[in-house]
C-alpha cells in the first residue's frame, strides 16, 4: 500500500506543505499570509477597459496589474451571471437559489467583447492563474464552487463527470445520483474522488457548496469594488479537498493555529482519519525529521540526479522548459545498449513526472530521452510516462516520442513556478557561487556505490577533497562516514586536501593512484 504523508512547516507569514509518497517528495508547496489572490478565489471587480484587438478586458480586481478577462473565459450564460450580480449588488434579489431566476439566452461563442462588456461595469470573477512574474492575474466570469466530491458551477443544469472515472457503469450510477439530488439552476461537475461513494456524501457535500453560494450572495449587497467575497480554502486544506483518500497515513504540523485548522477540515471530510493530523513539537526542525530538506537541496537544481548515475539537466528558456536525459556513468547488466537505454528512459519518465509536480513547471516541457531504434520501446517508454502523470492534478498533454527521441508536454500552470536556489556561496572567492554540500555528497555516495560493487571492490579506498568538504563527512554522530560504513561494510579513509578546489575529489587506492 502506498505511504502518503503531508508535512506542514509553518512560521510567521509562510506556510510550506510538503507531499511525501512513500518517504519521496512529490509535491511543494508555499502560502503567504499576505497573499490576496489564489486560484479559486471569487471576487466583486469592475471593468477597466475591453480591447477589441485582443477580444478581452482588463479589470480591476485590486492587484497592481489589472486583471486579464478572455471572451471565452466569460461563459455561455454571460448574461445571465450579469443580470444577477446587478440585481444581488443593489439588493432587488434576496432569492439565491436560481430555481426562479429565469435564464437569459446564451451569448455568441465567436462574438465580440464589446457586445457584452463596458468599462465601469460591475462584473463576479474568479482567479484562474495567480498573478506570475509581470502579469497580473487570469481571471474568468464562469464561476465555480468545488467541494470534496463535487464542482458546482451556478447559472447551468448540465452535470459532466471526470474523464478520470473509466467505468461507464460507475459514470452512469453518478450522473443519475446528483441529478437526483442537484437544485435547480446549477450544473455539477463530478470528481475523480466520488467514485464509489453514497449518495448521502455527495448531498452533503452539495449542501455544503450550496451554503457557500448563499453566504458569498450575502456578501455582494452594497459591497466595494473590488472586494474579495469567497475565499479560497488555505492551500492545506484545498491539497487535503482534491488529493485526500485512505492511503494518508499521516498529516504533521508543527504550528498550532494550522493544526487546530486542519484537524477541524478533517474532521469534516473524513472523521475516522482525524488521528492521523498530528502536531509536531520536536527540537528537530520538522522539514529536516522528514527528510525534506535534504531532498529540496537535491531535487531543485539546474541537474537533478538519479538511482545508478543517471542524471536530468533542466533548462527554463523564455519560451518553454528543456529536460536534458543522461546515463552518465551508469553501469547495469543489460545485454545491449538499447537495452540500457530502454532501462534509463523508464527511471527517468517516473523523475520527470515527479520533477514536474515538485516544481510546479508549466507551459511548454520537451524531454529529450536517450534514443531508441524499437517502435516497441518507445512505445512503452510513452505508457510509462503516461502512468506516472496520472497522479497530476494539473491538466496536461503528452505526445508521443519521436523519431529523435524527443517528448512534449503541455502542462497548464496556474501559479509561479516553484523555484528553490541549491547553490551557496563559495568560501574561497567572493562572488562565486558553487553547490550545496549536500548535492555534492550524494555524487560522491553515488560514485563510492559504482566503486564498491565495481572492480576495486577489494582495494583499500581513500577519498582526496577539499578541507571544508572533509569535515562535513567526518562531523557529527553518526556521520556521513560513519553511514558509508554501516552500508557498504567498509571504512573509507578521508584526507583533505588543500590544493583541491571546492568541488574537487578522487577516489585513490592504497598505492596513491586515482581510480575514479
Amino acid at each position: 500500500m502506498v505511504k502518503r504523508e503531508l508535512i506542514i512547516r509553518s512560521n510567521s507569514d509562510v506556510a510550506e506543505f510538503a507531499l511525501l509518497k512513500d518517504g519521496r517528495l512529490t509535491e511543494l508547496h508555499k502560502e503567504k499570509e499576505s497573499s490576496n489572490f489564489a486560484v479559486g478565489d471569487i471576487m466583486l471587480a469592475k471593468v477597466r477597459k475591453p480591447v477589441t484587438g485582443l477580444n478581452a478586458a482588463f479589470v480591476n480586481v485590486g492587484y497592481e496589474k489589472d486583471a486579464f478577462l478572455h471572451y471565452h473565459d466569460l461563459g455561455p450564460q454571460f448574461a445571465t451571471a450579469i443580470k444577477f450580480v446587478k440585481m444581488a449588488t443593489t439588493g432587488k434579489t434576496k432569492d439565491f437559489s436560481l430555481k426562479n431566476f429565469p435564464l437569459e439566452k446564451d451569448i455568441d461563442k465567436d462574438g465580440s467583447i464589446n457586445d457584452v462588456l463596458k468599462a465601469n461595469q460591475s462584473i463576479l470573477v474568479q482567479i484562474v492563474k495567480e498573478p506570475i512574474s509581470t502579469k497580473g492575474p487570469r481571471i474568468s466570469t464562469e464561476i465555480s464552487i468545488a467541494g470534496r466530491y463535487l464542482v458546482m458551477v451556478p447559472f447551468s443544469d448540465r452535470v459532466s463527470i471526470s474523464q478520470k472515472i473509466e467505468s461507464k457503469e460507475e459514470k452512469d450510477r453518478l450522473k443519475r445520483l446528483v441529478r437526483s439530488i442537484k437544485p435547480k439552476g446549477f450544473g455539477v461537475i463530478i470528481r475523480t474522488v466520488a467514485e464509489g461513494k453514497k449518495v448521502a456524501e455527495l448531498d452533503r457535500d452539495l449542501q455544503n457548496l450550496f451554503k457557500k453560494w448563499t453566504l458569498m450572495c450575502k456578501k455582494l449587497h452594497n459591497a466595494p469594488h473590488p472586494s474579495k467575497v469567497l475565499v479560497e480554502l488555505n492551500r492545506g486544506s484545498s491539497i487535503l479537498r482534491d488529493m485526500f483518500n485512505d492511503s494518508f497515513t499521516g498529516i504533521h504540523i508543527d504550528e498550532e493555529t494550522l493544526y487546530e485548522q486542519i484537524k477541524d477540515y478533517v474532521q469534516e471530510i473524513a472523521p475516522k482519519k482525524e488521528s492521523i493530523v498530528k502536531l509536531y513539537n520536536d527540537s528537530i526542525p520538522i522539514f529536516e525529521q522528514f527528510g525534506i530538506e535534504r531532498q529540496i537541496k537535491t531535487s531543485f537544481g539546474r541537474i537533478a540526479t538519479m538511482k545508478k548515475g543517471a542524471y536530468l539537466v533542466i533548462e527554463h528558456t523564455e519560451a518553454l522548459h528543456v529536460i536534458d536525459v543522461n546515463s552518465g556513468n551508469r553501469s547495469n547488466k543489460a545485454n545491449t545498449q538499447e537495452d540500457t537505454a530502454l532501462q534509463v528512459n523508464l527511471a527517468s519518465a517516473t523523475e520527470v513526472a515527479r520533477q514536474l509536480r515538485l516544481r510546479d513547471m508549466g507551459g511548454i516541457i520537451v524531454v529529450d530521452f536517450i534514443d531508441m531504434a524499437n517502435p516497441k520501446h518507445r512505445k512503452q517508454l510513452f505508457d510509462h510516462l503516461t502512468e506516472e502523470m496520472k497522479e497530476d492534478r494539473a491538466k496536461h498533454k503528452i505526445l508521443p516520442p519521436s523519431k529523435f527521441g524527443l517528448v512534449q508536454i503541455t502542462r497548464q500552470r496556474v501559479r509561479p513556478e516553484m523555484e528553490i536556489k541549491t547553490s551557496e556561496p563559495t568560501p574561497t572567492i567572493t562572488g562565486k557561487e558553487v553547490e550545496a554540500p549536500i548535492v555534492l555528497i550524494d555524487k560522491i555516495t553515488a560514485d563510492l556505490e559504482k566503486l564498491i560493487n565495481g572492480p576495486a571492490s577489494k582495494n583499500d579506498i581513500s577519498l582526496h577533497i577539499h578541507p571544508f568538504i572533509a569535515a562535513y563527512l567526518t562531523c557529527g554522530v553518526p556521520s556521513i562516514r560513519f553511514k558509508w560504513f554501516q552500508k557498504y561494510k567498509r571504512w573509507i579513509k578521508i584526507q583533505p586536501r588543500d590544493a583541491y578546489r571546492y568541488l574537487e575529489y578522487r577516489f585513490k587506492n592504497k598505492e596513491g593512484k586515482t581510480i575514479y
